[in-house]
């Protein structure tokens, strides 16, 4: 038997991070939405005891350092049926070390497929394992758009978002998520999102309010590499993003643009062949 799912990317529309706490996590509160671009997951069932990953690339891990392993392995156990040997298999499409949730969706989409298969969890019960695979797993599993709260693993629906598109684009290099909270403990925060005031532009479909509060607080970091985010970021407005701004930890940006003013397939390709990664992609609505 052979189960299928896709793991959809995510997008921070705002980034908030407060004080660390005393169990060395930090407190988030960040407006999420999960976008058509996604990995693509096989789950094959086998006679054997062991869950191993595979993948399209060659450098993510197979045992239990890939998330999605660890998510099946956490969901046989609460259904009953440890020992049960699985196969999964990544077609990866979301860029790795993006900002964009890539492991978190993965086991995400690992999640809702045994699910779907064993039915031995509830929506919320589903999203309360989930947390014990990673801090964006839970909205991962959820899916739509969301106000998360805590390590992030608290979620609080939101109206969807109104109707738009985005332009995502990474460079080559990534940045290294424990390095950029070291650095934020260091210098401190000055500004941060209004995310009262996104929650209701959403509330008012205000694609335009929406777009104006858009801010990730990791941005404010001296880092040269966060210099070329900025760039791409002006890249972005220049061709016509009503706003922009980086996800995660980056190192992705995206510009969010009205339905038909996206630029034409040349300006896209002159955005890959200057950073690497250039795609499109549209809003997708809740998942579990």
């Amino acid at each position: 038997m052979t189960l299928h799912e896709n793991a959809y990317a995510k997008l921070n529309i705002s980034l908030d991070v407060a004080e660390r706490r005393a169990d060395g996590y930090h407190d988030m509160a960040m407006v999420m939405q999960t976008v058509s671009l996604a990995d693509e997951v096989e789950i094959r069932f086998t006679d054997t005891d062991s869950v191993r990953a595979s993948s399209n690339l060659s450098f993510v891990p197979g045992d239990e350092r890939n998330l999605a392993v660890r998510a099946a392995l956490c969901y046989l156990r609460a259904a009953g049926c440890e020992g049960q040997g699985l196969s999964i298999r990544l077609d990866k499409r979301v860029p790795v070390g993006a900002g964009m949730g890539g492991g978190s969706s993965d086991a995400a989409a690992v999640l809702r497929a045994l699910n779907r298969h064993y039915g031995a969890l509830d929506a919320e019960a589903l999203e309360t394992l989930s947390a014990e695979v990673g801090s964006d797993v839970p909205f991962c599993v959820r899916g739509g758009t969301a106000l998360a709260t805590g390590r992030g693993e608290k979620l609080e629906t939101l109206p969807d978002m109104p109707d738009c598109a985005f332009v995502i684009c990474k460079p080559g290099f990534s940045v290294s998520t424990p390095e950029l909270f070291r650095k934020l403990d260091q210098c401190g925060t000055r500004c941060h999102p209004d995310n009262a005031g996104l929650v209701e532009a959403l509330g008012a479909g205000d694609l335009a309010g929406i777009c104006r509060r858009m801010y990730n607080v990791f941005e404010e970091i001296d880092d040269r590499r966060l210099r070329t985010v900025k760039e791409i970021k002006g890249k972005l407005l220049d061709l016509g993003a009503l706003g922009a701004v980086m996800t995660g930890t980056g190192s992705a940006v995206f510009g969010v643009y009205r339905p038909g003013t996206l630029p034409d397939e040349s300006a896209l390709e002159t955005l890959r062949r200057e950073y690497g990664f250039c795609e499109t992609a549209v809003c997708v609505g809740r998942l579990n």
